[in-house]
This record gives C-alpha cells, sequence and structure tokens, in this order.
C-alpha cells in the first residue's frame, strides 16, 4: 500500500525520555482544566503561557527568535503529551504547528521579529484564514480578495470554519490578488490579517456539542500593509500547500479519541468479553501503526525534507481512525462502563464529524495521494 512513499523506519531515540517526563510531571502540576477530545475544543491563553515559560513553543525554532533550537522529533514528544492528556491547547497550537514556520520559510526578516518571539512567548496567535463559504474543499475556487491601494491592499470576502478566531490575534489568510485563470491556483496570495481590526466581523458557529470553537470571519475593506504580504504575492497557492504538510502530518491526526480508548481499556476486567478484548487490540494496534508512521515524517522533517503525500495519507488513515473508535466503542460497550468513559464517548462522538474535513477531506487528500504516486 505504501510503494513509493519514504515511509523509513524510525523511531524516537532515548534522549527523549527525560522529557516526556517533564512534561507529565507539568500537566500533572496542572489542576485547572477538564481533558478534552479534541485539540481543537480546548483553548486556554493562560495555559499557553505557562506552556511558553517551560520552552515547549516554537521548541524547533531559531534561538536568535526565541524559539528553543530542538529538534521535530522532541516537539513530537511534547505534542504527543499535551494531545494525550486532552490538553487545553487551541490558542497557541496553530501559531505553533504551521504559521511559525510558514514565517520561516517564507516571511520577511521583519515578520519572522515581530511575530515569532511573541508566539514563543505564548503572547501571540494566529488563525488559519483557507475554507470559504460555498466553495466546499475546492480551495483554488476561493473568492476573498485584495486589490492594490497606496501602501497596501484592500480586503474583502470572507472565510469559514475558521478555529480560535474569536481569541486569536491573527490569522494567515489566503486571497486573489489577480482575477481568475486557466491557471486555477495562480494569482493568490497570504495577508497576516490583524483579526481585531474594525472593519473585521467574527460570528461564532455553534457545533454538535454546543461549543463555538468555529467561527465565520467577514472583511469589509480591511486595509493589508505590504508589510502583512507573506512571501510573493502570487505564490500563495504553493505556500499554502507547503503549510499543510505541517497540518496533517501530526499526532492531533490519530489522539483525537485517545481518552475514549484508554477510558475503555481501563474498564475491562480480566473477565471482560472476547470480543471486547479483541476490539481494544485492535484498536492499539492500528494506533501504534499510525504513531510509528507520523514519527517517521517528523524525522523527514527534522531531516529537511517536505513529506506532502507521506502527511496526507497520515491524515486520511488517522481520520478514519479517529471515526472507528467512538464508534466501535460504542457498539462495544462495557457493562460495567466508568461515568469517565461514557463522557468522553458523548464528546468524542459530537466533535467526530469535524475529524475528516479540517485540514482537507478525504475526497481531496486522496488525490493528492495519488498524485504523489504518480496514479493520475
Amino acid at each position: 500500500m505504501f510503494q513509493g512513499m519514504n515511509f523509513s523506519p524510525a523511531s524516537l531515540p532515548p534522549s527523549v525520555d527525560r522529557l516526556r517526563e517533564e512534561v507529565r510531571a507539568f500537566l500533572d502540576e496542572e489542576t485547572d482544566w477538564q481533558p478534552n477530545s479534541d485539540f481543537n475544543a480546548g483553548a486556554s491563553p493562560a495555559f499557553s503561557k505557562r506552556l511558553a515559560m517551560r520552552g515547549w513553543i516554537g521548541m524547533t525554532w531559531p534561538e536568535r527568535y526565541g524559539g528553543g533550537g530542538k529538534s521535530f522529533l522532541e516537539r513530537y514528544v511534547v505534542t504527543e503529551e499535551l494531545l494525550a492528556a486532552g490538553a487545553p491547547v487551541g490558542c497557541h497550537w496553530i501559531a505553533d504547528r504551521q504559521s511559525g514556520p510558514l514565517l520561516l520559510k517564507f516571511g520577511t526578516e521583519a515578520q519572522r521579529e515581530r511575530f515569532l518571539p511573541a508566539i514563543v512567548g505564548g503572547d501571540c496567535f494566529f488563525s488559519i484564514g483557507m475554507s470559504e463559504p460555498d466553495t466546499g474543499s475546492d480551495l483554488a475556487s476561493i473568492r476573498t480578495s485584495a486589490v492594490r491601494v497606496d501602501g497596501g491592499w484592500c480586503l474583502n470576502g470572507s472565510k469559514i470554519w475558521t478555529s480560535g478566531a474569536h481569541l486569536n490575534h491573527y490569522m494567515v489568510t489566503l486571497v486573489r490578488t489577480s482575477a481568475p485563470s486557466e491557471n486555477r491556483h495562480a494569482g493568490m496570495s497570504q495577508f497576516i490579517v490583524p483579526i481585531k481590526d474594525p472593519n473585521v466581523t467574527i460570528r461564532g458557529i455553534d457545533n454538535l456539542a454546543g461549543e463555538s470553537d468555529f467561527n465565520q470571519v467577514f472583511f469589509d475593506d480591511v486595509f493589508i500593509a505590504d508589510e502583512l504580504v507573506v512571501g510573493e504575492p502570487g505564490n500563495g497557492w504553493a505556500q499554502v500547500m507547503s503549510e499543510l504538510a505541517y497540518e496533517r502530518s501530526g499526532p492531533e491526526r490519530f489522539l483525537s479519541a485517545f481518552r475514549v480508548l484508554t477510558e475503555f481499556v481501563g474498564c475491562l476486567q480480566v473477565s471482560a468479553d472476547r470480543r471486547q478484548r479483541a476490539l481494544a487490540g485492535r484498536l492499539i494496534t492500528h494506533l501504534v501503526t499510525l504513531r510509528r508512521m507520523s514519527i517517521s515524517v517528523a524525522s523527514m522533517l527534522e531531516s529537511g525534507e517536505m513529506p506532502d503525500t507521506e502527511a496526507a495519507l497520515i491524515k486520511d488513515l488517522g481520520n478514519t481512525y479517529e471515526r472507528m473508535v467512538p464508534e466501535l466503542i460504542r457498539l462495544h460497550l462495557p457493562d460495567q462502563g466508568s461515568a469517565s468513559l461514557l463522557s468522553a464517548l458523548q464528546e468524542c462522538i459530537l466533535h467526530a464529524p469535524s475529524f475528516t474535513l479540517r485540514g482537507g477531506t478525504r475526497e481531496i487528500l486522496r488525490g493528492i495521494i495519488a498524485r504523489g504516486l504518480g496514479l493520475r
């Protein structure tokens, strides 16, 4: 199945064991939040600030911007422990995962000096502005646009499913800066949009769990200075594709249902039904396999590679797994299921429909995989 992909054997070095213990000790001391079953669902500026004080935001970034200069494998360990604990990482998550790396790769030196130290310090949070109403998963059909004005650009349009916009400070936004042409991927640019601008309107969107972590964001004649353009105008599509590799390959793509699995396993007794034990073994085996694949991608990033196809495959397989865990456990609940299992399961079921949407639908991901393998 993975022929043509670079999933070389990879494992975490023993040197990260001490770091893992440090993160677990930190989380054991944290008492002012409840574990969640979705990394998007928990957001706490205070928690992100405390995490920053430990040096666990911007871990792989150069020290001259306040980063830790650590490896992607060290960052992987911290990320894995935070997700497994259901920690409220939502505020700093996108800035740490992809907005910062995007600026490191395509941003100006002035942008790096302005934004990266603030992100590392837990004082500056970012959202992503890609999806739009009525465009579905066809990102090339976006209509939000910007026209040249004196000293910058005038932005108009709307973005949707924008996680954390009501809490965050900026949004890296994909917009059209020239008219559509035969090349549907041409003429797009990325802007750093100040979300608190008076001409930006944010409306929350309730999910099935009754939470409003998603938003629709409206831009009405928003002035964007030239200094807030990321990379070269017109290069937005290539930059977004590079950015999505960071978004799709991490452990968040298969750990959203982890708390449900651990609660389920914790409820099983020696005398548990044979089918329940078999299910636990099946789900754990899937998890271990996905984890090894994800660590392999972290190793590729550490080597300076950009594993777009591998990242898309992990997200596709991971999303299938995340949807499978609550559904199968729901059908095989132990007779003595705990209240914490039932609570985690209910929460996960309500969030599950979003698992296969964010970061690209399955159809889009499989198209990326097919092209990456030269199948079409």
